[in-house]
């Protein structure tokens, strides 16, 4: 036994050492850049799905908004999206539809019939979507494309990133 603690032929040498140490950091910097890059990604996840309901609960407030509905209520009236969503548009009730949201959110409001022959775009103030990413939510509507005619549409409301900041 006393030969066992006194042979020092089986002492490591110090670039042993070196090595373990040198595999230890960079198994240590690799779990903190796969942690941080998790919490990243978490944290993005989480952001789009506060948003998504953010703006959920925006296309159905316009969806269900008397100002869109011309006789029956529920039915989106195709005349007054045609009123509110040309460039020449009337302003008064644009800013009447979008007075009631905050003005921190940027976006704008698609609605189209299921056939795809009738579309409206209505938006707060023209914004290119270059800059930022997009978060849409749309909910299923009727619209009467005259009083004798009603199709089943999608209203869409697409928020910009560039708003959330």
């Amino acid at each position: 036994m006393s030969l066992f603690i006194n042979d020092e032929r089986g002492v490591l040498e110090p670039q042993n050492d070196l090595f373990a140490t040198a595999l230890l950091v960079i198994g240590f910097v690799v779990f903190a850049a796969i942690m941080s890059k998790t919490y990243l990604t978490y944290d993005e996840n989480s952001f789009a799905l506060e948003n998504y309901e953010e703006a959920s609960r925006i296309a159905q407030a316009i969806a269900s908004d008397e100002l869109l509905h011309n006789t029956r209520s529920g039915i989106l009236s195709a005349s007054v999206l045609d009123r509110i969503s040309t460039p020449a548009s009337d302003e008064t009730m644009r800013d009447m539809l979008f007075s009631s949201f905050s003005g921190n959110f940027d976006f704008s409001v698609e609605i189209a019939t299921d056939d795809e022959k009738h579309q409206w775009t209505i938006e707060q103030r023209p914004i290119s979507t270059a800059n930022g990413d997009v978060i849409a939510a749309s909910v299923p509507v009727v619209i009467e494309l005259n009083p004798a005619e009603s199709v089943a549409g999608t209203l869409t409301v697409k928020m910009r990133k560039r708003g959330w900041i």
